[in-house]
């Protein structure tokens, strides 16, 4: 779960106490402190400026100062009454060419004038062509507080991404044509360059993994499923695979990362699922099938979230009552267990997909509300479909008869009702998988990071 830290700016000309002809000061400080403690309380880190800008000279230094801050993620710049914007604007065009945002926030009411501060810079900046976000709202208000939140959280995952890196095993994957990757246009769009390995290395570095290292997954391992998976080559290959992995990804410091997982390492060593499983479960941005967009789609998630976050395919989808069943090929976080049972394990089971076999997991998701999302592309231009979502658990004596509907029972099942036009989700849906979070806060966030990075959201 991502802390944003923010640079916390007031503005207003008629400050250090000057009152109005009523005797009251135009700027009220208690707004001010509590507006501060409303995004505190929501987890967001305040850089204070203890200057209230009215002049040129006090923007630049206040602009200045949150530009040389690395950990500043974007600016709330608060109207604490009216303002000259000319003042203003330039500072703030300096600022916004880092690519930080900005966000001008208004407080109601009369007494302060307030709104003439605010729309006045709002105007300012559109007039300009500055990108920003405006929110006239009050601190006591949850939904306003809400819309400054989820801006604060996209302008950290923006931030996060520029100068990171991911990294990939191998090449495409089953021979999937939709989420290969364009590194001059990653690098473009957000700062992210692509390394790639050889899945030899994995295999190599699987095979020296020392005794005493799998050993001590046991006890986490059994945390998770209540037992060890059974003793043979199989099962400790799936094992060596997940350390490897792990390794690796650490050693070359690579932020989050895709695999092929076959043809190739499935077919010669052993399918990745409980790997893939695993390295979700730490909080790794993951995928399989060196599918780039769904490893973005699940590292935003991921780092939005405060679940580990699944996917799977888009296995069916009912038109009529907008259920949708999420199946992955044996990967899923063990943590999202539901009331219906725990994780526990399954073989990956399929030959023509990885004939060495592997550990898979097993289980059904637990309810909770949250979004579907992916990162596609169109003609080369990058979309996101973000739809919000419930979670749910059939009745239990319906369960065994939900599960054999698609063939193979003992993979990952998620039962997802999604809130929106089944039909243009489907015709904007670029992939085989659905990513699937925990957390109403996250439909906000994303399409905020979507309006921040030039993503097209597309909201069916």
């Amino acid at each position: 779960m991502i802390t944003p830290t923010v640079g916390f700016i007031v503005y207003g000309v008629h400050k250090d106490g000057l009152k109005d002809p009523m005797g009251t000061p135009f700027i009220d400080d208690a707004i001010i402190e509590k507006s501060k403690k409303a995004l505190r309380d929501r987890g967001v880190k305040l850089v204070e400026h203890d200057v209230i800008v009215s002049s040129k000279e006090e923007a630049k230094a206040a602009l200045r100062r949150m530009k040389r801050e690395d950990e500043v993620d974007c600016v709330i710049l608060f109207s604490g009454t009216w303002v000259w914007a000319a003042h203003l604007i330039a500072a703030i065009r300096d600022f916004a060419m880092t690519g930080k945002g900005v966000l001008i926030w208004t407080h109601p009411g009369s007494q302060g004038w307030r709104p003439v501060g605010g729309l006045v810079m709002h105007g300012g900046l559109m007039e300009v062509g500055i990108h920003h976000k405006f929110v006239y709202g009050a601190g006591d208000d949850p939904a306003e507080v809400d819309k400054i939140v989820s801006f604060c959280r996209a302008a950290h995952m923006k931030s996060w991404l520029n100068l990171s890196t991911i990294g990939t095993f191998g090449g495409r994957g089953m021979g999937v044509a939709s989420g290969v990757a364009d590194p001059s246009q990653w690098m473009r769009m957000f700062g992210v360059d692509i390394d790639s390995r050889d899945t030899t290395e994995l295999i190599r570095t699987a095979e020296n993994i020392p005794p005493d290292k799998i050993a001590a997954l046991e006890p986490r391992i059994k945390q998770l499923f209540g037992q060890m998976p059974d003793a043979n080559l199989v099962n400790e290959r799936s094992l060596r695979l997940y350390l490897a992995i792990k390794e690796i990804v650490e050693k070359e410091r690579w932020d989050f990362y895709t695999i092929q997982s076959f043809p190739g390492l499935g077919d010669h060593y052993a399918a990745t699922c409980f790997a893939q499983s695993m390295m979700l479960e730490d909080g790794w941005g993951a995928s399989t099938l060196g599918d780039f967009n769904t490893a973005l789609t699940v590292l935003l998630l991921t780092k939005l979230s405060k679940e580990p976050v699944y996917y799977g395919d888009l296995q069916h989808i009912d038109k009529k009552s907008n259920e949708i069943k999420i199946i992955g090929d044996g990967a899923c976080p063990p943590s999202l267990a539901g009331k219906l049972g725990p994780a526990g394990f399954a073989e990956h089971g399929i030959p023509t997909e990885g004939e060495a076999g592997g550990l898979s997991v097993k289980l059904v998701c637990k309810v909770g509300e949250g979004v579907l999302a992916l990162l596609g592309r169109m003609d080369g231009e990058f979309t996101m479909v973000i739809t919000r979502a419930t979670v749910f658990e059939p009745p239990a004596d319906q369960l065994e008869t939900r599960l054999l509907e698609c063939g193979i029972p003992f993979w990952p099942h998620g039962f997802v009702t999604a809130h929106c036009d089944i039909d243009a989700m489907i015709d904007n849906w670029t992939n085989e998988y659905a990513c699937l979070g925990y957390g109403e806060d996250l439909y906000p966030a994303l399409v905020d990071f979507c309006e921040m990075t030039g993503i097209k959201a597309i909201l069916p």
